[in-house]
């Protein structure tokens, strides 16, 4: 297995449903986060295409200019998925209870996850799941940066570095067989540290991993 059983552990082991039981309809990264993230989809997404939005919440942050044939979305809130206007269709599921997806082979063209992967307890079994609705030549970006809700994330993720976490998302995919090569892309200047050290707040980092079926 990819991961320990106690890199797996969260520091909160109450039922995941309960946590996310209220919904909460607020950004959990910058203004600035979003527009590369936006920007990243707006580069690596077709139009007219099957997306899967895994995890996801109130909102996509996909590009409005850009139509999509289908998006799918996935989460733990139903009233927050249910004001997302991006999601054609959505369900409700706990991916460290039931990582199966009730998806087909091969249905989609891009599968997103944005700030939440940190979460996931057993990502081979969710990144085996992405690899089998994918469709060949499909995408998957996974994006987050330095926030979390500390309690919910797996100790793997809350005892690593920035740095450290992007190789751990870059392990996810190359435990699964049939992934190609992924590549990264890591935004966090000096300036953002230089702010940090006189006690002013900067901009969130941003981190992708971008992988191809």
């Amino acid at each position: 297995m990819l991961l320990k059983p106690e890199q797996r552990i969260k520091i909160d082991s109450d039922d995941d449903n309960q946590f996310y039981d209220f919904p909460r309809f607020v950004n959990h990264v910058d203004n600035n986060f979003i527009d590369q993230l936006t920007n990243l989809y707006r580069e690596e997404l077709q139009p007219n295409t099957r997306i899967l939005d895994l995890m996801s919440s109130w909102v996509s942050h996909l590009p409005q200019e850009m139509k999509f044939a289908h998006v799918e979305g996935q989460g733990m809130n139903e009233e927050e998925l249910a004001k997302n206007p991006r999601l054609d269709h959505y369900f409700v599921q706990n991916l460290n209870k039931q990582p199966e997806l009730p998806l087909r082979d091969r249905d989609f063209d891009a599968v997103l996850i944005a700030v939440s992967v940190q979460y996931l307890q057993y990502p081979e079994a969710v990144f085996s799941e992405i690899h089998r609705i994918l469709k060949p030549g499909g995408v998957v970006i996974v994006s987050f940066s330095n926030r979390m809700f500390f309690q919910k994330a797996i100790a793997a993720w809350r005892n690593n570095t920035e740095a450290n976490r992007v190789g751990l998302v870059k392990s996810y995919f190359k435990s699964v067989p049939g992934f190609k090569e992924p590549h990264t892309i890591s935004h966090q200047s000096e300036a953002l540290s230089f702010l940090q050290r006189l006690g002013m707040a900067g901009t969130d980092p941003f981190y992708a991993v971008i992988a191809r079926r």
